[in-house]
């Protein structure tokens, strides 16, 4: 699918979203933490194969500009479906996080926060055009690799090219539970309403 093709399917999917909301509210749920998604442009795995990009492919960190494009397409039309959402169930709590902001902000920040560079894979071999996945073995030019994890993986953002680290997702965390990178901005200890 092309990039454009993609931004077509993105309505239907956030009103499939706003549909299971309705329906888990009319079961009796109303607390929602709703997470917008991450910088797929960002991802490890993608980044790691990219060789001499065309000019304007990456964006200003090094991630693929318009994947992370359609990412914020997609986060801005869910934004819009929580805030209708919020009109059409007035006694549910319905609160947006953006996980793109702090997965970017990691991203970006890497190095000051303790990190190795995010293109960085803990678990897995990705060389000379093999793809191995963590705990895999595979015989790559003759020899068998076995994929295995990597000796600190405290430092390393992406565990297997596709998921977060322990670590980067302790500090995804901590940088969204006191509620600044919420809409409405409250720590998830007052996220959850008491319903009677």
């Amino acid at each position: 699918m092309s990039y454009e093709e993609i931004r077509t399917t993105i309505p239907d999917m956030v009103n499939q979203l706003g549909s299971a909301i309705q329906y888990l509210h009319g079961l009796g749920a109303r607390t929602f933490w709703i997470h917008n998604t991450g910088p797929y442009g960002c991802a490890a795995l993608i980044l790691h194969h990219i060789t001499n990009p065309q000019p304007g492919y990456l964006d200003q960190i090094g991630c693929v500009k318009e994947q992370n494009e359609v990412s914020m397409e997609f986060n801005r039309q869910l934004k819009e479906k929580v805030v209708e959402l919020r009109g059409e169930l007035p006694n549910a709590s319905l609160t947006y996080v953006d996980m793109f902001a702090a997965k970017y902000g990691l991203i970006r920040n890497a190095k000051q926060e303790g990190f190795a560079d995010p293109k960085t894979i803990c678990c897995g071999y990705h060389e000379n055009g093999a793809d191995v996945w963590c705990g895999n073995k595979a015989t790559v030019n003759g020899s068998e690799i076995y994929a295995g994890s990597c000796k600190d993986p405290w430092s390393v953002i992406s565990w297997d090219g596709v998921h977060y680290t322990e670590a980067a997702n302790h500090w995804i965390a901590n940088h969204i539970i006191n509620g600044s990178l919420s809409d409405p901005p409250i720590p998830l200890t007052h996220a959850c309403q008491c319903h009677i």
